[in-house]
This record gives structure tokens, C-alpha cells and sequence, in this order.
């Protein structure tokens, strides 16, 4: 099974710039690379920031195109949406008013949360309501594979100015995980590409459509940087999980002959 992950698409009105980028533009591009290479996934999940300020022109926007694209789009909300607004273009909330939702596919439960907290806080937050919800899902899941996804990853990631932010009640939703068969974490937030282990729970981060965010404050003079942005390809089979992150704006053929090194690597 093939699903996609993009984060942090930070859209504005129509004919604005974000920090000198054009985030539609962005976002269509990253649209129309998947639906070329990649139509055959399952579904596409977007984990948050969708949009830098809550616009309902936005969301109405983002709507719409995902309306015509082939594959299914599961969205969650970040610390720069709108929950209200999100809602009153795409509904969908649980029954306590969050954008939280699950996927049950080939024997693999997704579960894509809700780590809103608000303003003016742009860390994370999931309380007891948010809690319950996922305790039930994981308690349906009953040991068979689990797959998260949500905005704010709930450790430090080791940026400084990252680890201000994240999820704030991580000790409580990490005990949440006991006992579940969690076989990986998506999440967004942090506008850069990691992978590594938590509580021996696989997890993966990719860069935002739009901006990114230097690892390193000081090599460039701005808080926020032009790096190149990635979707996911994750290929899940029989007990094995694997992500490539493809750079769709900066693909280039290199200068070889066409003929070269074609069908013979064996």
C-alpha cells in the first residue's frame, strides 16, 4: 500500500506572497507531481498549517482543489488554522468539535489528530476530550497496526526554537501509546525533513510546501528560509514501513547521456 504525506502548505488569499512565495503556486505544483507520478496511493494525508491565517477564502480555495484531485485527502489542522473556519468549509469535526478522524485500510489503522491549542499560543495541545477520543481508537485498533498523524510532534526534536512549541502535555500522550501497536508518527510543524525513533516509535517529518525553517538560526540572516520543498511516498507491506521524500520543485536530469547506464545494474 502507497499513501502520501505533505505539511504545512500556509496558504493565503489569491495574489498574495508568504515571505516572498507564492504558496498556491507551491501547492499546485506539489498537486500535480503526485497526481503524475503517484496516482495510485491510497490517500493523501496534510497535517496541518493549511493555511498562515485561518482564511475561509483559503480553506474554500483548498477545497476546491481538492476536489479535483484523484487521490483522498485527509486533513488536520495546525497552530496557524482556524478550527472554526476549517469546519465551516469542510465539516467533519468528532463529537466534541474536533477535526480528528480514522482509516481502517488493508488491516492498518490511521488515525490523523487534532493538536490545536489556539491562540495565542502556537504550541500544541490535547486534552481530555482529544484524549478520549484516541484512547477509544486505539482501543479498537486492539493490537493490529496503528500509523498517527498530527501537527505538533509531542518530543523535542532538538531546535531551539521548535522545542518551544510542541506538544504541550507530551507526558500524558505519550502514555497514551502504551501498549498499542504504533508502527509510525507522522507529523508536520517543523518545516524540516527527520526521521528517527521515539519510545521506540518510528517517525518522519518533512519539509513545508512553502517555507522552511534553517536547522541552524544563524546560517541564514531570516527566522524562516527558501529550502526545498518534499512530499512523502510511504510504501507499507507486510510489517515493513518506508518513506522517501521527494524534492518535486528541484528534480533536474543530470548531465549524462540518455543511453547511459540503462538496464544493466545487474
Amino acid at each position: 500500500m502507497k499513501f502520501i504525506h505533505i505539511t504545512d502548505l500556509h496558504l493565503v488569499p489569491p495574489g498574495e506572497l508568504l515571505w516572498g512565495l507564492d504558496p498556491f503556486e507551491r501547492f499546485d505544483a506539489c498537486l500535480n507531481d503526485i497526481a503524475r507520478h503517484h496516482g495510485d496511493a491510497a490517500f493523501c494525508a496534510i497535517t496541518g498549517d493549511l493555511t498562515e491565517m485561518g482564511s475561509p477564502q483559503a480553506y474554500v480555495l483548498l477545497r476546491d482543489r481538492l476536489a479535483r484531485f484523484p487521490i483522498p485527502a485527509h486533513l488536520m489542522i495546525g497552530n496557524h488554522d482556524d478550527r472554526g473556519n476549517y469546519l465551516a468549509v469542510f465539516g467533519g469535526a468528532d463529537r466534541n468539535g474536533y477535526v480528528q478522524s480514522g482509516l481502517l485500510l488493508n488491516g492498518n489503522h490511521f488515525l490523523f489528530l487534532d493538536t490545536l491549542k489556539g491562540e495565542p499560543s502556537s504550541a500544541g495541545l490535547y486534552d481530555t476530550p482529544r484524549k478520549q477520543w484516541l484512547k477509544a481508537r486505539l482501543s479498537e485498533a486492539a493490537g493490529k497496526p496503528v500509523f498517527l498523524f498530527m501537527h505538533h510532534p509531542p518530543f523535542d526534536i532538538g531546535h531551539p526554537l521548535m522545542d518551544l512549541i510542541k506538544l504541550e502535555d507530551a507526558q500524558d500522550f505519550e502514555n497514551l501509546l502504551k501498549d498499542s501497536d504504533v508502527r509510525h508518527l507522522f507529523f508536520g510543524h517543523a518545516h524540516r525533513t527527520m526521521s528517527g525513533i521515539w519510545n521506540g516509535i518510528p517517525f518522519s517529518a518533512i519539509p513545508g510546501v512553502n517555507h522552511q525553517l534553517p536547522l541552524v538560526r544563524e546560517s541564514v540572516p531570516t527566522v524562516y528560509s527558501n529550502e526545498p520543498p518534499m512530499y512523502s511516498v510511504v510504501l507499507v507491506k507486510e510489517g515493513r514501513t518506508v518513506v522517501h521524500s521527494d524534492a518535486f520543485l528541484h528534480r533536474a536530469p543530470a548531465d549524462m547521456p540518455l543511453d547511459v547506464e540503462r538496464d544493466d545494474w545487474i
